[in-house]
């Protein structure tokens, strides 16, 4: 297995410097990760450091607690864009989740996906499955599935538990087939990183990518 394909390699971390962006994206570029996730304040930076390779650089929208306004969201995403993301990893409204306000999730994912997909980039909803019940990752399926993004995504590694197999392969299970899952949270080594995509996540989200590539003799 090629797990570097399948890496985001992921520094969001709230102290982190621009030094620290220079060595993510180092190792992005030594191990060939399909993208660096940053947060807003770095894809600039991050998008010159990786220019005439073909890895992505992934913006965190929202982060990491989700409840900042939709109209904040919105400008958060054209900002990144503007920057030169091509990856939006927004964290959904949890508290609406929570309150079963679905209607605001529908308003929130209608709101934004337009702009997203008008100019050509990708969109990861983070729903936080440490903090939800099954019937609520279920819907949170159901609804985000109908809505057409390109990942559901398990987790910001801050709020509750990171990912598990059982989310991802709850999410699997109710997602349409076009629709691909990201794994994130506290995965820090080869043999959970494999589970995780034998249950069906596509991508996953870790900072500790240099060692589970390590620990993949790759």
């Amino acid at each position: 297995m090629n797990i570097a394909a399948y890496i985001d390699h992921t520094n969001v971390k709230p102290g982190a410097t621009v030094a620290d962006i220079e060595k993510l994206c180092r190792e992005a570029l030594e191990y060939r990760f399909t993208a660096v996730c940053v947060p807003p304040l770095y894809v600039k930076k991050a998008v010159g450091l990786l220019a005439g390779s073909a890895i992505k650089t992934a913006a965190v929208i929202g982060f990491p607690f989700g409840y900042s306004a939709i109209e904040a969201k919105l400008a958060e995403i054209v900002l990144a864009v503007v920057d030169g993301a091509d990856e939006l990893d927004m964290v959904a409204n949890i508290a609406a989740i929570k309150n079963n306000d679905w209607q605001f999730i529908a308003s929130e994912i209608n709101a934004l996906l337009p702009v997203i997909r008008n100019r050509g980039r990708l969109i990861k909803v983070i729903i936080e499955t440490g903090l939800l019940t099954s019937d609520e990752i279920i819907k949170c399926c159901e609804l985000y599935g109908a809505a057409g993004v390109d990942f559901l995504k398990t987790s910001t590694g801050v709020n509750g538990k990171g990912a598990t197999v059982e989310a991802v392969r709850l999410m699997r299970q109710h997602l349409p087939p076009h629709i691909r899952v990201k794994a994130s949270g506290g995965i820090r080594d080869f043999s959970f990183a494999c589970e995780l995509i034998a249950a069906g996540a596509d991508r996953i989200g870790c900072s500790s990518s240099v060692d589970i590539m390590k620990q993949a003799g790759q």
